[in-house]
C-alpha cells in the first residue's frame, strides 16, 4: 500500500516512575494472554494502538534484527571460499547482509586463544605480549569488514571467552587487567588499521560468566575513555589519524554480561547506578525469560523487562539481547519428512529445533524478557562436520573447493522478522526511523525457555511498528497441527487511505509440490472491517506449521521481498592436482599442500586487495583448527603453541591438531614431512579417516612420531605398534588406508601394518603435534591403484529420494551432532524396508548400530543378498556395505528381517575413478569353488541369489566397468555366501 508522506515522529513524554510503579504492581510486567472468545478456542485479539507505539524509546524497544556470532573454528572455511569461490561468497555476503532489508546486522566476534573453546579454535591476535596484534588470523573480524561494504551500517562487538596464556598466567594473579586491557585494545586498533571500522560494543567479562565481574567491567570502561595513548608505534596509528581513532575509540560502548544460566547482570545494574550508567547493552543465552524472584518491583523480578522499557528507577531504557542462541539443527529439506507429529505425522518446518522453533524463540524472548537482538551461534557453519554443534546454522559452508553452500529455509522465516520491518540501531537524534517492538501487542504462551515447543497451539505472535506510526507488522508462528485464527485490531494509527494488509506466509510444500513451493510467499490480502473512526480490524486463519506475517506494508510487487535463496550447487569431491588448486579426477592426486601458495591470486578483503596469505593472515588453506596455532612461515606451516603458552584454559583440551579435505574420502595415502625446530623437542602426528571429534586421536588411524624417532601407531587412541627409527631433524610420515587395511610408514620404509575387521572406510587427514613448536610441509594426499579413491555422493536417511515401507521412528528433535543433518531413521519391525537411489557401484549404509539387524537386499526389486547381518558401529561408520554393483543407475532396497536398524546416512560408492589395476583373483577362486553347481539340484527358492551372485562374478573376473579391489572382495564373498545358502533338493 501507499503510505502517506513522512511527517516528523510525535515524541511520546517519558514515562513517569509512578505510572511505571503501578504498571509494575498492577501486571508485574509479565505477557498477559491475548483476549479470545472462549478459553482455549480461536479467535486470538490482538490490539496495535498507536499509543503504545514509544518512539521515545530508543534503546530498549527498537528492533535490531539478528547477528551472527564468529569464534571457536565455525567461520574458519569462509576465507577459502573467499579465496576459491569470490563469486559464490559475495553472493552469500549480499544475502546476509546486504538489501534494503538485511537479514543480519551484527557481527559479534569471540577473540580466539588458539584453544577449543567447543567445535574448535580461533587464532590467537596476540599469542605473546611483545607480538604485535594480527587482527587477520580470525576470520570474523575479516567477515565484519566485508558485510560492512553492502551494509556499512552493521555493527561489530568483540568478547573473549578464554585467553592468550601471557594474559591468563597474569589474570590468574589478580593482577591481569593491564594485559587483558593491552589485548582488547591492540586487537581493536589492528582491526581499525586493517579494516577501516571501529568495535562498536566490547563485552570485557568472560563469555558464559556465572558471576559478572562487575568490578572489571567499571575498570575497563574507565580506561576506554580515559585513554589519550594512540602514538604508540605498536599501534600503527598514523599522526593524522590519532585524533580521529581517539574520538571512535572512546565511543566504544559496553555489553555484558553474556551470561548463560544465570541471570545476574540485570539485577546488578538495577542496583548500581554507576554500573547502570555504564552498560549500554546486556545480553544472555539460551533461555527466552527474565528473572522472576522476590516482589514484584524488587531488582530480581523481571530486571531485564525493566531495563528494556525503562519502568525502573532511572526512568532510562537500555538493550537487552539474546546474546547467543542456536540456528535450526539439520537441513529443513531433511526435516520435513520426520514422524514426530501427532500420529506419525510430519511436523514440516516445524518442531523442536526446527525453523519454526527458532521463530518462537525470537518471539518469546522478546514476550518475556524484552529482548530486540537474537544472535546466532552460528548463522553460517563454516567447519567441517563431525565437530561439536555441528549442523546448527542458518548457511551451511563446508566444501570451498566446490562452492557449495546450503542456504536453509530457516533464513525464509527469519526474514519474516526482518523484510517487513526497518530494524537496526536507532539514531543519537532519533531521526533512523528504526521500528519499534510492541509489548502490548507481543505474546507467546508456546512450550519451553530453549528448546521451545508449538505443539500447544498457543498463541505466539510479536509486532513491529514504524515509529510514525504509518505501519506495522505482526509476526504470528503457528507450530502446532491445528490452524489458529487471529483477530487484529489497528487504532490510533496512520494508516493512510490503502489499508490492506499482506499475509506472508512459509510453510512446507503440500503433495505434490516443489519444496519450497511455499516459502516465503504473499498468500492472502485482507482488507479489514473499517469500524469509521480510524479503527480497522482484521482477520486472519494461520495454517498449521507455518510462520505469518501479518503487514500493513505493500511488499506484493517488491523484488527484494520475492527474491528466493540461491540454489545451493554440486557438492563435489575435493580432488585436485597436485597443486591442490586445481581440480583434476584423472590424475593420481587427491589433495596436496606445499604451503607456499604460489597458485593462489589476490584477494578481495572490504574494500581493499591483498595477497593470499596477507588476507588470511597466514592461515593455511583448507585447514580446520581444532586445538593450536597453527600458521604458514616461509613456505612450511608451523604449529606454535608451545610450552610457554599451553597452560590456558579450553573447553575441549586436547593438544593441538587440526582437519583438512573431504569427509568422502576413502582409499587414499597420505604423507607429510615433518620437523622440530623446537630445542627442547617435540612430537608430530598425521591421522586418516577422520570423521568426527576434535583430537589427533579422532582420526580412525595415526601416527605419531617424536623427535628422537620414536614412533607408535594407533587406531584412535588404541596402540597397535610401536618402534624407533634413527633420530633425525625430520622425517616424512605417510599412512595408506585401502579397504580394511592400514600401512603406516616412516622416510619411505613401512613400519606397521594393520587389517581392520570393522574398519572406519572414510574421512579427512589429520595433522597434529604436542606443545612444542613443529613444522609440516609437503602434504600430499595420493590415490591408491585398484581402489575407489571416495564415495560419490551422500543421501541423508530423510532424503525425499528415499522411500520406506513399514514401521519407522523418523527422528529429528534432539538429534546427536554426530548424526549427519542430526536426523535418524529407526525400526524394529519385521518386513520394514527403505529404498534408496544408487548412482554408481555400491552404497554404504551408515549408522550407529548394535548389530542386531539381519537384512534381505534386493537390487533393482531382485534379490542379491540374504540374511546378511550388520555390523557393531560407532556414528558415522558403515553397519553394512554392498559393493561390486554394475556402475549405473540403480535402486538398492533393505528389507529388516529382525533386530534393530538405525539409519544416518547413504554413502554411494563410485568406482568411475579407479585407476591402476584391479586384481580379479579372488573372484576367479570363489568362481572356481562354486562351478560344479547345478540348478536342477537345489530348491527353487535358494537358487536365483545365488545365480545372481555367480553372474556378477562372472562379470566382474571379465573385466567389468568401474570395479575395484573392494568391490571384487565382496562380489567373492557373496558369491560363496550365497553358495552355502543353496538348499539341495
Amino acid at each position: 500500500m501507499r503510505t502517506p508522506k513522512k511527517t516528523r515522529a510525535q515524541v511520546r513524554p517519558r514515562w513517569a516512575l509512578a505510572a511505571a510503579a503501578a504498571v509494575m504492581v498492577g501486571t508485574g510486567l509479565v505477557a498477559v494472554p491475548p483476549s479470545q472468545a472462549a478459553a482455549g478456542d480461536d479467535p486470538v485479539n490482538v490490539v496495535v494502538d498507536g499509543d503504545d507505539v514509544r518512539a521515545d524509546n530508543v534503546n530498549g524497544l527498537t528492533y535490531k534484527g539478528l547477528g551472527v556470532l564468529s569464534c571457536n573454528s565455525t567461520s574458519n572455511l569462509l576465507m577459502d571460499y573467499k579465496a576459491e569461490q569470490p563469486e559464490r561468497y559475495w553472493q552469500l555476503i549480499r544475502v546476509l547482509f546486504g538489501g534494503a532489508n538485511p537479514l543480519i546486522n551484527h557481527v559479534k566476534v569471540e577473540m580466539g586463544s588458539d584453544t577449543n573453546t567447543s567445535t574448535g579454535a580461533d587464532p590467537a591476535t596476540m599469542r605473546t605480549p611483545d607480538e604485535l596484534a594480527d587482527a587477520s588470523r580470525s576470520p570474523g573480524f575479516q567477515l565484519a569488514a566485508d558485510a560492512k561494504t553492502v551494509n556499512p551500517r552493521l555493527k561489530v562487538s568483540v568478547l573473549r571467552w578464554e585467553m592468550p596464556q601471557w594474559v591468563q598466567q597474569e589474570w590468574d594473579k589478580g593482577t591481569g587487567t593491564d594485559e587483558m586491557y593491552r589485548w582488547y585494545k591492540e586487537t581493536i586498533l589492528d582491526v581499525y588499521q586493517k579494516y577501516g571500522y571501529m568495535i562498536d560494543y566490547v563485552n570485557p567479562d568472560k563469555n558464559e560468566t556465572r558471576s559478572p565481574d562487575v568490578s572489571f567491567i567499571k575498570w575497563y570502561k574507565n580506561a576506554i575513555v580515559s585513554d589519550t595513548n594512540f602514538a604508540d608505534a605498536r599501534y600503527g596509528v598514523p599522526e593524522k589519524k590519532r585524533e580521529a581513532v581517539a574520538q571512535a575509540y572512546h565511543r566504544i560502548k559496553i555489553v555484558a554480561s553474556d551470561e548463560n544460566n544465570t541471570l545476574n547482570m540485570g539485577p546488578a545494574m538495577l542496583s548500581d547506578a554507576d554500573l547502570f550508567g555504564i552498560v549500554d547493552a546486556t545480553g544472555y543465552h539460551y533461555t527466552t525469560d527474565d528473572r522472576r524472584e522476590g516482589a514484584v518491583g524488587s531488582d530480581t523480578y523481571l530486571p531485564y523487562t525493566r531495563l528494556a522499557t525503562g519502568e525502573n528507577t532511572y526512568g532510562q531504557d537500555k538493550e537487552v539481547w539474546y546474546s547467543e542462541g542456536t540456528g535450526s539443527f539439520g537441513y529443513t529439506d531433511y526435516r520435513v519428512n520426520n514422524t514426530e507429529g501427532p500420529g506419525g505425522a510430519s511436523t514440516g518446518i516445524g518442531g523442536v529445533q526446527s525453523a519454526l522453533d527458532i521463530a518462537n524463540r525470537v518471539v518469546k524472548s522478546y514476550a518475556n524478557s524484552k529482548r530486540t537482538h537474537y544472535i546466532f551461534q552460528p548463522a553460517i557453519g563454516s567447519f567441517y562436520e563431525g565437530a561439536q554443534y555441528s549442523h546448527k546454522e542458518l548457511v551451511s559452508a563446508r566444501d570451498p573447493w566446490s562452492g557449495y553452500l546450503h542456504y536453509d529455509a530457516a533464513i525464509y522465516v527469519m526474514q519474516h522478522f526482518t523484510q517487513f520491518a526497518k530494524t537496526g540501531w536507532e539514531n543519537d537524534t532519533n531521526t533512523e526511523g528504526i521500528w519499534r517492538t510492541v509489548p502490548e501487542a507481543s505474546y507467546s504462551g508456546v512450550s519451553g525457555t530453549e528448546n521451545l515447543d508449538g505443539s500447544n497451539g498457543a498463541p505466539s505472535y510479536m509486532t513491529l511498528a514504524d515509529p510514525k506510526k504509518r505501519d506495522f507488522s505482526t509476526v504470528v508462528v503457528n507450530d502446532s497441527d491445528r490452524p489458529k485464527t487471529y483477530r487484529i485490531k489497528a487504532q490510533g494509527l496512520r494508516l493512510g487511505r490503502d489499508t490492506t494488509m499482506e499475509a506472508w506466509e512459509t510453510r512446507a510444500a503440500d503433495a505434490g509440490q516443489r519444496y519450497d513451493a511455499d516459502f516465503k510467499h504473499l498468500a492472502a490480502e485482507i482488507r479489514p472491517d473499517d469500524a469509521g473512526d480510524g479503527t480497522y480490524t482484521y482477520t486472519y486463519t494461520v495454517k498449521p506449521r507455518s510462520v505469518t506475517t501479518l503487514t500493513t506494508l505493500d511488499r506484493s510487487g517488491d523484488p527484494a521481498t520475492k527474491q528466493r535463496l540461491p540454489e545451493s550447487g554440486d557438492r563435489a569431491v575435493l580432488d585436485t592436482d597436485a597443486s591442490g588448486k586445481r581440480g583434476d579426477t584423472r590424475d593420481t592426486y587427491l589433495y596436496a599442500d606445499d604451503f607456499a601458495y604460489r597458485e593462489e591470486g589476490k584477494v578481495r578483503v572490504g574494500a581493499s586487495v591483498q595477497s593470499y596469505l596477507t588476507s588470511r593472515g597466514n592461515q593455511p588453506r583448507y585447514m580446520v583448527d581444532q586445538t593450536g596455532a597453527w600458521e604458514v612461515g616461509d613456505g612450511v606451516l608451523y604449529q606454535y603453541m608451545d610450552q610457554s603458552m599451553k597452560d590456558t584454559a579450553a573447553w575441549n583440551k586436547n593438544t593441538p591438531n587440526t582437519t583438512v579435505g573431504d569427509f568422502r574420502w576413502e582409499n587414499y595415502k597420505a604423507s607429510v614431512d615433518v620437523s622440530f625446530p623446537d630445542p627442547d623437542g617435540g612430537l608430530a602426528a598425521l591421522g586418516v579417516r577422520q570423521q568426527k571429534g576434535m583430537a589427533i586421536s579422532d582420526a580412525a588411524y595415526n601416527l605419531r612420531i617424536g623427535a628422537d624417532g620414536a614412533w607408535t601407531f594407533y587406531e584412535y587412541g588404541t596402540v597397535l605398534a610401536r618402534g624407533t627409527v634413527a633420530a633425525a631433524d625430520g622425517y616424512r610420515l605417510a599412512v595408506e588406508a585401502k579397504g580394511a587395511t592400514v600401512t603406516a610408514f616412516v622416510d619411505g620404509a613401512e613400519v606397521a601394518s594393520y587389517r581392520d575387521p570393522t574398519p572406519e572406510t572414510a574421512g579427512r587427514v589429520k595433522l597434529g603435534s604436542d606443545f612444542h613448536t613443529t613444522g609440516f610441509d609437503n602434504l600430499k594426499v595420493e590415490k591408491v591403484a585398484g581402489y575407489a579413491p571416495y564415495a560419490a555422493a551422500q543421501t541423508d536417511n530423510m532424503d525425499s529420494a528415499v522411500t520406506y515401507e513399514g514401521d519407522w521412528s523418523r527422528k529429528a528433535s534432539g538429534g546427536d551432532a554426530m548424526d549427519w543433518y542430526r536426523t535418524t531413521s529407526t525400526s524394529t519391525t519385521a518386513g520394514a524396508s527403505v529404498t534408496v537411489p544408487v548412482r554408481g557401484t555400491g552404497v554404504d549404509v551408515i549408522g550407529g548400530n548394535d548389530g542386531s539387524a539381519v537384512l534381505d537386499v534386493l537390487m533393482d526389486g531382485r534379490l542379491v543378498a540374504k540374511d546378511v547381518r550388520t555390523t557393531v558401529t560407532d556414528k558415522r561408520l558403515a553397519t553394512y556395505s554392498l559393493r561390486g554393483l554394475p556402475d549405473g543407475r540403480h535402486e538398492v532396497t533393505f528389507v529388516l528381517k529382525s533386530g534393530k536398524l538405525v539409519l544416518d546416512a547413504f554413502d554411494t560408492a563410485s568406482g568411475g575413478r579407479v585407476s591402476g589395476v584391479v586384481d580379479t583373483a579372488p573372484v576367479r577362486d570363489a568362481l572356481a569353488e562354486v562351478a560344479e553347481a547345478e540348478q536342477g539340484d537345489y530348491t527353487a527358492g535358494s537358487w536365483p541369489v545365488f545365480a545372481h551372485a555367480r553372474a556378477a562374478a562372472r562379470a566382474a573376473a571379465h573385466g567389468q566397468k568401474g570395479l575395484d579391489t573392494v568391490g571384487v572382495g565382496q562380489l567373492a564373498d557373496r558369491l560363496r555366501t550365497a553358495y552355502g545358502q543353496l538348499v539341495a533338493r
